[in-house]
């Protein structure tokens, strides 16, 4: 079946539909689909996408395409709408650079069923439904009305009560009478006064988390932004304006103009002429500012809110339920998860990064309490007509009333969204899980009439095909995937390693099994685990549950009862029903699976210790044998040989607690004397991001002395502040630190920071061949590239190929010239299967070309946004084909290594 896969849109949710969409191509089950991408753009335009450019990290990152930028003095970035009122002409050439226009009467030539990942308006709210019956597609999720139903907070909010379900106070503040500004103290007044304090703001017709704000305490200022905020409409004032200098206006004009933060682009002033790009903004305001004496300026999104829902606040705690349907149409809801946060409002940032809010499922409560709370959602899924699946949002107040206050018919769809985590519940992986929404979607469609010998056709087709591919499930090569360890990035481990299990499962080749690793450098402790376990919400979290059932603890009653009405579902899509995890042993590991995938970073992982015990077993493995690793785990040993050998590093040293303990003022004067500020201190042996710092004074390099060095746990708040490190950031504890010199551009005409992905393959006569990859471009937001932005959907920006030249020609020939340093690298460091490295690049007057390295990652982030990604595109590789790739290196390096061993036995 040929599932049109529809993303992107108009919304300012647009970027989360986007990775969503690129989580169902890379997931819909292979021996069972053809995906087709249909990215939407946000003019309305409908694109078959190449498929390369689904793992760009973000839709800015291609589109509009760079021909069609125009000059941008700060570097800010722009989607479509900002190249203003666009002739259809001028639309298909931007088009064409990323696909072929899609026409609605042309969809049935292109996909038999359209699978919806839009959200917000125009994808959630029946439009795009409704375009689809028109046209005879099938589509995934709710009708054309449980939709529009959906969308509109304001409409929930009469159709809860009318139903009977609880709903806090309200009162909805129509655009006309905000205009209003002279009424704007005493409506505050009154609302207060109506549903005291806490307020709660909102935006009725977007997703969740964009256009919501609280209002804690009795300020009028705040209460002001926020309504500004929910209607997107922004005041700038002059003295504040002025006072923030060139830097910060930049950066207060990208947050501006952020579509999920800001107002986004283009926004409207207060005399109707319309401003399309930020640049004009940023001159606009400057030049009014400077030659006029106007003290504020209004701008307005040409997409506003026309009101803002204003209600009471709810003490209590937070859930959410994804409700599906049953093969007889009835209503299951899936285990509530309890989100837990540091900030008030679940933001953009929270919902999405792995680690920052927790996910706690089932909500910690009693049983009653959550088989009520399942009731309830259960109960509003059939009174507003939902069909397949919804995502329903609520409360539990203090006093045990349950609020249910935000039911979508579409659910974000990353990898760690509750779409998923709640399916793994029942056993289902991500992939199983979207074979249902498809069967139970087709099934929903037939019962509306129309269409009924087509569908019919279509769910008996689906239907054999299910039953065929779970008759073949065991035919397959079996590979642990590792994931999780200890470092400071075992988050972003089990991303990667989330990935790669989902890149595998959807494979017609292999069948991936989740092995969670744990313990220390002196004992490492496996676990194989289950798919619910893995979609927990961090390694923390699936280090808890993997210990609480090694401590002989048992899966929640509500749990086992969800599972035993789910077990329909469970059985005809998985063949099987869900296990505990249990502790395994390398030698046992060796009897569940044909090879391993290592998706560890930092140690262990990258620095030998694991290969030696798999070497040992013979167990096939991906990236860099023993030796290679233990030394490009180690950040300064890998400077000293590739110094030795005339590659250009950067100036660098260790630094040594003893010595630190011994005299700190000595020990700051050695530095200082050594290395000029700003200079980077890092850790020589972690990740790649980890606690990487640009250290710009004394008092800089005393807090990153102090927290690396220290004796406790937890961070010195003083220090973690002089740093800025973010919410939750960690920082490891070490013996030793490396110190290296900041690489300028030093009178290069093009300076750039590039990161190159490489994969190496065996010849007919055994030497390893290098592919090199394209390189990317890193844009770092702040003064270092952060976790965010290496590994986040929709953070950070990467630019691949990476823009050495304005001219094609000289722009590859200075890839080339980069792409053999790399190799080179490489090649001294015996570096196999694949990896990363990082460099700074600069281009001289006369063309000539330096590529200073900065590290190696022996086993990059493999992360669904990381960039290695776009870089094996170019070469024709999707993701799923590069990590087989990977995969036959390893099998047959160790082909190899056997034969090799049976050749000495025999001679010996």
């Amino acid at each position: 079946m040929r599932v049109g896969i529809i993303f992107g849109g108009p919304s300012r949710e647009r970027e989360i539909s986007f990775a969503g969409g690129r989580t169902v191509y890379d997931n819909l089950d292979k021996a069972l689909f053809e995906a087709v991408p249909v990215f939407a753009d946000s003019l309305g335009n409908f694109i078959l996408l190449d498929w390369q450019y689904i793992y760009k990290g973000t839709i800015r990152d291609f589109y509009p395409p760079v021909e069609a930028l125009p000059e941008s003095e700060h570097g800010l970035q722009i989607y479509l709408e900002s190249l203003g009122e666009l002739s259809i002409e001028e639309q298909d050439r931007i088009i064409a650079k990323a696909g072929k226009r899609l026409l609605p009467h042309e969809f049935k030539n292109h996909f038999d069923f359209a699978f919806l990942a839009l959200h917000g308006p125009y994808g959630e709210d029946g439009s795009i439904q409704g375009l689809l019956e028109w046209y005879h597609i099938p589509y995934s999720g709710s009708g054309i009305l449980p939709s529009s139903i959906g969308i509109d907070k304001a409409a929930q909010k009469e159709m809860l009560k009318q139903h009977g379900f609880p709903t806090p106070d309200y009162r909805k503040v129509q655009y006309a009478e905000w205009k209003d500004v002279s009424n704007r103290q005493q409506l505050f007044e009154s609302l207060v006064a109506d549903l005291g304090l806490p307020l709660v703001l909102k935006a009725p017709h977007q997703g969740s988390s964009i256009g919501v704000s609280i209002i804690k305490e009795h300020n009028y200022e705040l209460f002001e932004q926020g309504m500004d905020r929910s209607f997107f409409t922004k005041n700038i004032y002059k003295a504040q304006w002025q006072a923030l200098g060139e830097e910060k206006q930049v950066a207060s004009m990208k947050q501006l103009v952020d579509i999920r933060e800001g107002i986004g682009m283009p926004v409207v002033l207060e005399d109707g002429k319309i401003l399309y790009h930020p640049e004009e903004l940023l001159n606009h305001i400057n030049h009014t500012f400077a030659s006029t004496d106007t003290e504020t300026i209004v701008l307005t999104s040409v997409e506003h809110e026309q009101q803002v829902l204003v209600e009471a606040f709810i003490k209590g705690r937070e859930f959410s339920c994804i409700v599906v349907q049953d093969e007889t149409g009835a209503p299951i809801a899936l285990p509530p998860t309890e989100i837990v946060k540091g900030s008030e409002v679940f933001d953009y940032r929270s919902k999405y990064l792995p680690g920052l809010a927790r996910k706690i499922t089932p909500i910690n409560l009693p049983s009653e309490q959550i088989q009520e709370i399942r009731k309830n959602c259960s109960k509003l899924f059939v009174d507003l007509g939902f069909n397949v699946y919804a995502r329903l949002d609520g409360f539990l107040s203090e006093d045990g009333t349950i609020f249910l206050n935000d039911p979508n018919t579409t659910s974000g769809m990353l990898p760690s969204s509750f779409f998923f985590h709640q399916a793994a519940e029942i056993g289902l992986n991500p992939s199983q899980f979207l074979t249902y929404i498809i069967r139970t979607s087709v099934a929903e469609r037939l019962k509306t009439g129309k269409d009924t010998v087509t569908l019919t056709r279509l769910l008996s087709q689906l239907d054999n095909a299910i039953r065929e591919e779970n008759a073949h499930r065991h035919d397959k090569i079996r590979v642990g995937v590792i994931m999780g360890g200890y470092s400071s990035e075992r988050h972003i481990s089990v991303e990667s390693g989330r990935n790669i299990y989902e890149k595998l499962s959807s494979s017609t080749k292999y069948e991936p099994l989740p092995i969670f690793l744990t313990g220390s450098n002196e004992e490492h402790r496996l676990y194989s685990i289950p798919i619910n376990i893995m979609l927990k919400d961090n390694a923390d979290d699936i280090k808890e549950k993997v210990l609480y059932f090694e401590q002989g603890g048992k899966p929640h009653p509500v749990l086992q009862e969800i599972i035993r009405e789910a077990e329909g579902i469970t059985r005809k899509y998985t063949g099987k029903s869900l296990e505990e995890p249990q502790r395994i042993t390398y030698s046992q590991l060796q009897n569940m699976v044909d090879a391993v995938f290592i998706a560890l970073h930092g140690r262990p992982g990258e620095d030998g210790a694991l290969q030696q015990e798999l070497e040992k077993l013979a167990i096939p493995y991906n990236g860099s044998g023993i030796s290679s690793s233990q030394i490009t785990i180690n950040k300064y040993d890998t400077n000293e040989i590739l110094a030795k050998h005339g590659v250009p590093v950067a100036h660098h040293r260790m630094a040594w607690k003893d010595d630190w303990q011994k005299d700190k003022e000595a020990f700051y004067q050695s530095l200082e004397s050594e290395f000029r500020y700003p200079f980077i201190a890092k850790p020589a042996d972690d990740g790649c991001s980890s606690a990487v710092k640009k250290i710009k004074n004394r008092a800089e390099l005393d807090a990153f002395t102090t927290l690396i060095f220290r004796e406790m746990e937890e961070l010195d708040t003083e220090c973690a502040r002089t740093l800025s490190l973010g919410f939750k950031e960690e920082f490891p504890n070490k013996q030793g630190f490396l110190v290296e010199t900041l690489i300028s551009k030093n009178g290069a005409k093009h300076f750039l920071e590039i990161t190159g992905g490489l994969l190496t393959r065996y010849n007919p006569d055994g030497t390893v061949e290098y592919e090199v990859f394209e390189a990317s471009e890193a844009l770092a937001e702040g003064e270092v590239l952060s976790l965010e932005e290496k590994f986040l959907a929709g953070e950070g920006q990467n630019i691949t190929p990476a823009r050495y030249a304005t001219d094609p020609e000289r722009r590859q020939k200075i890839s080339d010239q980069v792409k053999e340093d790399l190799k080179r690298v490489a090649q001294i460091l015996n570096i196999e299967g694949y990896a990363r490295i990082d460099a700074f690049v600069r281009v001289l007057e006369n063309d000539e070309v330096e590529t200073i390295i900065i590290e190696v990652n022996s086993l990059p982030g493999m992360t669904p946004a990381t960039c290695i990604f776009h870089q094996t595109a170019i070469n024709g590789y999707k993701p799923y084909e590069f990590i087989d790739r990977i995969l036959t290196f390893g099998v047959e390096r160790n082909e190899r290594a056997k034969e090799l061993q049976g050749y000495k036995a025999r001679n010996s």
